[in-house]
């Protein structure tokens, strides 16, 4: 197995946490996952433990959005007003870290996928192409694509 399974738990849980907005259910859709995935041995021999883990997680997260359509709001906005970056104060860093999240969802949910795997849970381009199903390629171009538009969404929100 390349992976060890229980380093992924965090990354798991930051991705369903991604999707519904509320800390105990990503918890309670990441522990499901991993029990899913722990009961299938097939995938964890044959070398595609990440793809297969992510994609029960996304199916998990699929189901629990239809289920239920209202949207929780986060829960951390509290903690980011008392945090603060290296030369903003926490309501600069409050603001800047508020239009980041409110640019990043005004992306498709696959973009913002993307933007977890790699940048968040530090997932290889070689593991989102398994877990997508797509060339390496592929991957560096939707990367470069989103980046984009996340730049576009950033810029003509502070223009206003």
């Amino acid at each position: 197995m390349d992976y060890n399974i229980e380093e992924q738990y965090d990354k798991i849980y930051r991705y369903c946490y991604m999707h519904v907005r509320h800390r105990q259910t990503a918890e309670d859709l990441t522990q499901e996952a991993f029990l899913r995935f722990l009961e299938n041995k097939s995938y964890r021999e044959v070398g595609k433990c990440l793809a297969y883990l992510y994609t029960i997680a996304r199916n998990l997260c699929t189901d629990y959005y239809r289920r239920n359509k209202e949207e929780a709001l986060p829960d951390e906005y509290e903690q980011l007003l008392s945090s603060s970056a290296e030369d903003k104060s926490g309501e600069e860093y409050l603001i800047d870290t508020l239009d980041l999240r409110e640019a990043v969802q005004q992306l498709e949910i696959e973009e913002q996928e993307l933007l977890v795997w790699r940048y968040v849970n530090d997932v290889s381009v070689t593991d989102i192409a398994k877990i997508l199903g797509i060339s390496r390629f592929a991957v560096h171009r939707k990367l470069k694509s989103v980046l984009g538009r996340l730049e576009d969404i950033m810029g003509k929100g502070r223009e206003h």
